[in-house]
């Protein structure tokens, strides 16, 4: 595994503007190798850091240079509402960037691979919740479980057995989760599966999936975008102790680079 490196911004926008700059680079310096590789794999997570440095590729010039024909598209973890909320971690990249690609004909539409969502109706959405609330998790984790197989097999379809990708992008809340892996659940534990389904989420909505920490650990490079004092105590746990339940982004690894981008007030208490 690849030493963590540690990179310090002025702020959160000049995280996203820099972050937005490496990625176009990353994607294109890799396409640019001779011999020229068939694809690249770029994952992705929700996160207002992640989502502010794909507004920042939209509007840079590199966009235009790429081949986007040869770039896939994964999510790290998804919340399972239905493909229209606002909530949805596709939907706000899709508004942001990809749709624009797409648009444009650069990107095919295939080259997205998106979690599934959530195809029920209100009236059913209400009835499950209620009976998750009277302990009856049963039609919920059903469902989640079914979701995360198909993501599953479509990981395997296109990636292999052991999917890798090329380049990894997370963020981490103030609790130290990362995807969907929060601390207090035991999805962090999981070691035989790709995906996850991930129900009484403690940061709403509560139906959620994820990757599972070994497939993320398996990325070639891997960047964590993090800004702010609120998320100083959980920087300090995760650099104090790798693979802790209790942070889960300790977890997290890559296997050629490993770098977190962040602020100094997130970095206090570890510098």
């Amino acid at each position: 595994m690849a030493e963590r490196q540690l990179v310090v911004y002025r702020d959160g926008d000049t995280i996203a503007q820099a972050g937005a700059q490496r990625t176009l680079l990353a994607i294109l310096d890799a396409l640019s190798a001779q011999p020229q590789p068939e694809r690249f794999d770029l994952a992705l997570t929700g996160g207002s850091d992640s989502l502010k440095a794909l507004s920042y590729m939209a509007s840079n010039p590199l966009t235009e240079v790429i081949d986007w024909s040869r770039v896939h598209i994964w999510w790290g973890d998804e919340r399972f509402v239905a493909a229209d909320d606002e909530d949805r971690n596709a939907l706000q990249a899709r508004r942001r960037f990809l749709d624009a690609l797409i648009s444009d004909g650069r990107l095919p539409a295939a080259n997205i691979h998106e979690m599934p969502a959530d195809t029920r109706s209100p009236e059913q959405v209400a009835a499950d919740a209620a009976a998750s609330d009277a302990g009856d998790d049963t039609a919920n984790d059903a469902l989640l479980d079914a979701a995360a197989q198909q993501y599953e097999r479509e990981l395997v379809a296109e990636l292999g057995e052991q999917p890798v990708f090329n380049l990894l992008i997370l963020g981490m809340g103030p609790d130290g989760h990362y995807a969907s892996l929060f601390p207090g659940h035991t999805e962090i534990n999981i070691t035989d599966r790709l995906t996850v389904g991930v129900n009484h989420s403690p940061k709403m909505p509560p139906l959620r999936l994820s990757l599972t920490a070994p497939l993320l650990a398996r990325s070639r490079r891997t960047w964590f975008f993090t800004a702010g004092a609120a998320k100083a105590d959980a920087i300090a746990q995760v650099f104090a102790k790798p693979d802790n339940p209790a942070y889960p982004s300790s977890f997290a690894a890559g296997t050629e680079e490993f770098i977190w981008f962040t602020t100094a007030d997130a970095v206090e208490k570890v510098l």
